[in-house]
């Protein structure tokens, strides 16, 4: 009977199944993590906050009751997932995942503010609580599909934003040149004309710092230019990754049964 309890807790925490129940349960966090997210969005302003700041205690109260019974479910039954069973410190590599971290992101600004008194740090730990928002990655496609992109262009997009740097770089050194006897106080290091250099890479340009000498005017003429073609390449890079993986996804839906969730290709 225990071992009923827990396989049928697996699948509904996993979502190995389709059924009413898992679906119920998925809809339901999907709900809590959203109105938790809304939560801590209107209660940094003030008059929502005195007017229903009596309703966010208890929700926010019950809203860890219910992530820190699902961490430590997902603890309790990891053993029957495959990837962790009968394998050494299993338990530990389970806990140290990713979406693992997520949740315990999740459920930390509650408890933290009990061991740590500090005014500064508890309003720095509150902000955590956006982290709940990741947790949505668990139920959803959307999300799902962003990470395995991230995961599988992840050497391109390394490369990708190492050029980025080094453009950054050699465009904040040549305008510090260029600029820092005309303009001291807002190019008075390579560092300070970093923000210029993003600035200009990213094609913003919000106009609060800028060249006004000539060298200076044609350096920037040339970073601007080449903002648009580095860019570009992240940009392609991530276009033709989530065509690959939308495709794969179509692929595997399908192949797939969608009754029982199990591959029908060599069936």
């Amino acid at each position: 009977m225990p071992n009923k309890v827990l396989q049928r807790t697996y699948e509904i925490l996993e979502g190995t199944t389709n059924d009413k129940i898992t679906k119920i349960f998925q809809y339901f966090i999907i709900a809590l993590i959203s109105v938790n997210v809304l939560f801590v969005i209107i209660e940094t302003e003030e008059s929502v906050l005195d007017e229903y700041g009596y309703l966010f205690t208890p929700f926010e109260v019950f809203s860890v009751i219910v992530f820190t019974l699902e961490y430590a479910g997902r603890i309790i039954v990891c053993k029957l997932n495959p990837k962790y069973q009968n394998k050494k410190f299993g338990i530990l590599r389970f806990v140290f995942t990713p979406m693992m971290l997520v949740d315990l992101a999740a459920i930390l600004p509650f408890f933290l503010p009990f061991v740590v008194m500090d005014i500064r740090f508890i309003r720095i730990i509150r902000l955590l609580r956006l982290f709940r928002l990741f947790k949505l990655a668990r139920y959803s496609d959307s999300m799902q599909t962003l990470g395995n992109v991230f995961k599988a262009k992840a050497g391109d997009l390394s490369v990708a934003f190492f050029i980025l740097f080094v453009v950054l770089i050699f465009a904040s050194s040549l305008m510090y040149h260029a600029e820092k006897d005309a303009q001291p106080e807002i190019f008075s290091s390579i560092p300070a004309s970093m923000w210029w250099g993003i600035i200009t890479l990213t094609t913003i340009g919000y106009g609060d710092t800028y060249p006004i000498t000539l060298m200076g005017k044609i350096v920037g003429s040339i970073v601007a230019i080449l903002g648009i073609a580095v860019y570009a390449i992240p940009t392609g890079i991530m276009a033709s990754a989530f065509t690959e993986e939308l495709r794969k996804r179509k692929e595997q839906k399908n192949n797939t049964c969608p009754h029982c969730g199990k591959d029908i290709t060599h069936s």
